[in-house]
């Protein structure tokens, strides 16, 4: 059964992508990142010297501040928090500048759906603007699940409110590193091949989730295109897919 979808595309469709880098002249890195009409800023700051309590200071720390659009930050902002960083540390190389600290910022300008992957996406941005040294790239993807078990990638927020459960899912991009030229692969720095992040809301089955699983990869190589596209363009302010 083919779904219609408000926006015309088809169900393994991304919306738009746009980002822009090196944004915040204050920041030591910076982008913006917009699917649609959900669009994120990201900056990072540092690295700084010493290390966040409770953390080891023979690696690097990511520290990440979710600013929401407008109110005060929540239980659900607080777990995406927690989400980004542990994401952000598997594909950061934290060997490169032990005790120290990067703090992310990631602030909402507009949600319209699948808000936590353009978030991520925007941080990698980031943290590439930055020169943070990173093992490789990594792309966001948001799944969500009709009552019928379709699939629908890169939901709007009007589609979100229909789903009965989300999958939210990062993946490596095919590069296997992002590091300074005199760096190598680091001791005990594993590379991940496969899936980085997986987190799902709401009940799913088994069936479904591998489905979610099978279309995300599937879209993740645009989003991996893209980024590509942006190393390249480091030079530049701005580069826009369609």
């Amino acid at each position: 059964m083919e779904i219609d979808r408000a926006d015309g595309r088809t169900p393994n469709q991304l919306r738009p992508l746009s980002c822009s880098r090196n944004i915040l002249h204050r920041a030591h890195g910076s982008a913006s990142w917009s699917q649609g009409d959900t669009k994120v800023l990201a900056a990072v700051y540092g690295p700084k010297a010493g290390t966040k309590k409770n953390e080891n200071p023979e690696k690097a720390c990511i520290e990440v501040i979710w600013k929401p659009k407008t109110g005060q930050i929540g239980k659900p902002e607080r777990e995406f928090e927690m989400i980004l960083k542990r994401t952000l540390q598997s594909i950061c190389i934290l060997t490169v500048n032990p005790n120290t600290t990067a703090s992310i910022i990631v602030q909402v300008v507009y949600d319209d759906g699948a808000l936590l992957p353009c978030a991520i996406n925007a941080a990698c941005a980031a943290l590439v603007d930055a020169g943070i040294p990173m093992k490789h790239l990594a792309v966001a993807i948001c799944c969500g699940v009709a009552e019928t078990g379709y699939v629908l990638l890169d939901p709007t927020k009007l589609e979100e409110q229909k789903m009965k459960a989300f999958a939210y899912l990062v993946f490596p991009n095919s590069i296997l590193s992002v590091l300074p030229e005199v760096s190598s692969p680091a001791k005990g720095e594993p590379v991940e091949h496969g899936i980085i992040t997986s987190v799902t809301h709401g009940a799913m089955s088994v069936e479904d989730y591998f489905l979610c699983l099978e279309r995300g990869r599937a879209a993740s190589a645009k989003l991996s295109d893209f980024l590509r596209s942006l190393q390249s363009q480091f030079s530049g302010n701005s580069s826009k897919a369609g």
